[in-house]
C-alpha cells in the first residue's frame, strides 16, 4: 500500500466521560529525482483585487520558489486570467524564461476565472505527458465574477476537467474578499489539494519542504469506513471534516469521488467516543442522540461483538493514480487506552490543534476546555521541531487567548 496507517487510543482533553481516537495515515515519501517527469500549467489570478502584497507579489514569489525546484525534464507553462485568459508562457523547461514572464505579472480588471481554468486544462491536455505527473496549478483569491463563477458552474467544470488524468493544485492568497469555499470545492472536485498561503515561510513549507505531498498524488479517492464495536462503543462523534463526510453505501461505490493522498502527506482523523464503561459510571452521555426503541425489529450484536475486545475495525479504500478499481485496507483497533501523559507526542499536539479549532468556534462540544489547557497540551509535545511549525502554533494560541482575555475585560466593564 502507498501509505502507512497508524492508530493511538487516549483520554479525551476536553471530555473526562469520552476516550478520544487518533486515526493517522502517512503517505509514503518518493525520490523526487526519480520522480515521474512533470508537466505543470500555473493558472494565475491576475485580476485587480490581486494588486495587494499578500497576493500578486506574494504570489510571484512563491511560484519562484517551486520554479526553482524543478528539474530540468520538467515542464511548465504559465496562463493568467483577469477580464480574458490567455498563454503568457508557452510550456518549457527553461526556467529563465518562466520567471521573466513571472515578474511582468501586473494586477489589474476583473475575474473571468472559468475561462482560466478551461485554457489551463487545455494546455495541460496539449503537453500531456504519459505516465507523467500531469497538473494544474491555480493560485488566486478565488474571487471568480466573469463568466463561469458560480460555485456550482466551477464544481461541474472541474468534474469534467479530472477525467484526462490531469491533476490540480490550488494555492490561496490574501483576506477580505477571499472565497474559501470555492477553492475548497476546485480542489475536491478536481482530483487535488488546496493550501491557503498567507507568508514566504508558508510558502516554503507548501512549495519546497511539502513539494513531493503538494505535486505527486499516490493515491487518490481515499475513504475511510469506521464500524464501532456496539458492545463497547456507546456513542461517538468525528472531529472536524464535518463537510468530507460520506454516505455509508459511498464507500464501495467507485465512481464517488474522494480525497487525495500525495507523497509524504499526512491525514489525521479524530473520533471522540463514550466507552460503555464511562456510561455506565457517568450516565451524562450528551453526545448520544436519544432513540425510542424500535417496535417491530431489535439490534443484535453479533458473536464476534460480544467477545471481541475491538474498539472498532478501520476499513480504507483509495484507487492508484491512474487506477479506477479501489483497493480495500481493513484494519481492527484494539481497546488498549493509556493516559494522556503516555500519548505520543502526534497525539497530544493533534488533540491540541482540533481543541483550538473548537474553542474558535464556540463549539458545544468544548465543555470546560481553555486556551491554557490547550497551550499546555501543545507545549508539552513540541517535540524536535526542526522546522518550527508547532512553536507558530502555540504562538498563536498565545495570541488568541490575550485577545480573548481582552475582549472579556471590555465585556465586563461595558456591564
Amino acid at each position: 500500500h502507498p501509505f502507512l496507517v497508524e492508530t493511538e487510543v487516549s483520554d479525551c482533553p476536553w471530555n473526562k466521560e469520552a476516550t478520544l481516537v487518533h486515526i493517522g495515515l502517512q503517505g509514503k515519501s518518493i525520490d523526487l529525482e526519480k520522480a515521474p517527469v512533470s508537466n505543470l500549467v500555473f493558472l494565475i489570478d491576475v485580476s485587480g483585487s490581486m494588486s495587494y502584497a499578500n497576493k500578486l507579489p506574494l504570489l510571484k514569489e512563491s511560484l519562484k520558489l517551486l520554479i526553482n525546484n524543478m528539474r530540468a525534464k520538467d515542464k511548465m507553462a504559465i496562463v493568467v486570467y483577469a477580464g480574458a485568459a490567455g498563454l503568457i508562457q508557452a510550456s518549457t523547461s527553461d526556467k529563465n524564461k518562466l520567471l521573466e514572464a513571472l515578474d511582468k505579472l501586473e494586477a489589474g480588471g476583473s475575474t473571468a476565472g472559468g475561462a482560466g481554468i478551461e485554457l489551463a486544462y487545455k494546455v495541460a491536455k496539449e503537453n500531456l505527458v504519459t505516465n507523467g505527473n500531469n497538473r494544474v496549478i491555480i493560485a488566486t483569491d478565488g474571487d471568480f465574477n466573469v463568466g463561469t463563477s458560480s460555485t456550482t458552474d466551477l464544481e461541474a467544470l472541474i468534474v469534467k476537467k479530472r477525467k484526462d488524468d490531469i491533476f490540480l493544485t490550488v494555492l490561496g492568497y490574501g483576506m477580505g474578499n477571499y472565497k474559501d469555499n470555492k477553492m475548497e470545492i476546485l480542489a475536491d472536485k478536481g482530483n487535488g489539494n488546496y493550501a491557503y498561503i498567507d507568508n514566504i515561510k508558508e510558502a516554503k513549507k507548501t512549495l519546497v519542504k511539502e513539494m513531493g505531498g503538494t505535486l505527486y498524488t499516490i493515491a487518490k479517492d481515499v475513504k475511510l469506513q469506521i464500524e464501532f464495536n456496539p458492545v463497547q462503543v456507546k456513542s461517538y462523534r468525528l472531529v472536524g471534516y464535518e463537510n468530507r463526510l460520506l454516505k455509508k453505501e459511498d464507500f464501495n461505490d467507485d465512481t464517488k469521488d474522494a480525497g487525495e493522498l500525495g507523497a509524504g502527506h499526512t491525514v489525521t482523523a479524530l473520533y471522540e467516543v463514550v466507552l460503555f464503561d464511562n456510561y455506565k459510571k457517568s450516565k451524562t452521555d450528551k453526545t448520544a442522540k436519544k432513540v425510542d426503541d424500535l417496535v417491530y425489529q431489535k439490534k443484535k450484536t453479533t458473536h464476534l461483538a460480544q467477545n471481541s475486545k475491538d474498539l472498532m475495525t478501520i476499513k480504507l479504500r483509495y484507487k492508484e493514480p491512474k487506477g479506477s478499481q479501489s483497493i480495500l485496507m481493513t484494519l481492527p483497533v484494539a481497546k488498549e487506552i493509556q493516559p494522556i501523559a503516555e500519548a505520543s507526542e502526534n497525539f497530544r499536539f493533534a488533540s491540541a490543534v482540533a481543541g483550538f479549532g473548537m474553542l474558535l468556534r464556540d463549539s458545544k462540544f468544548s465543555k470546560d476546555l481553555t486556551y491554557d489547557v490547550v497551550l499546555e497540551l501543545a507545549k508539552g509535545a513540541k517535540g524536535a521541531d526542526k522546522e518550527g511549525y508547532r512553536k507558530e502554533f502555540i504562538g498563536m494560541v498565545k495570541n488568541v487567548r490575550s485577545m480573548s482575555a481582552q475582549a472579556n475585560k471590555t465585556q465586563a466593564e461595558n456591564k
